[in-house]
């Protein structure tokens, strides 16, 4: 497990370092987060992440200073500010493969029942 857990924080970071040099992992989820879903809120991003907002605004923070994030107003509620991904944040995304180990190339050999049989023990590993 921490040999597998290496490789994806090795993955992660050399990701996050292809999409801006001072893009820590942690920033890269969250910027993924956003690309994905669309503009969030903040609070939204941290129930997602379960973090607490205060760390997401602070990576919301360096988001915007590396042009990658700009808070929007709501359309519902102008008070409310929306983080949303930049075209250059999407662009950047777009070429983001994640070096030369990557769990996706991993699976990608994989047959259909293998991945189902890895989904459902790791189910059984997550039970509390």
């Amino acid at each position: 497990m921490n040999e597998l857990v290496g490789h994806i924080r090795a993955d992660a970071r050399d990701a996050a370092m292809a999409v801006d040099a001072a893009l820590q992992p942690f920033g890269l989820k969250v910027l993924r987060l956003i690309a994905f879903r669309g503009p969030l809120q903040s609070s939204a991003i941290a129930k997602a992440l379960f973090v607490d907002r205060s760390v997401i605004s602070r990576q919301i923070t360096q988001l915007c200073e590396l042009g990658l994030v700009e808070l929007q107003a709501d359309a519902d509620d102008g008070r409310v500010r929306m983080a949303a991904a930049t075209p250059l944040a999407l662009a950047r995304l777009e070429n983001v493969r994640g070096g030369e180990w990557t769990l996706s190339s991993r699976l990608d050999s994989w047959g259909e029942s293998e991945i189902r049989q890895l989904t459902r023990l790791l189910e059984k590993l997550n039970q509390r």
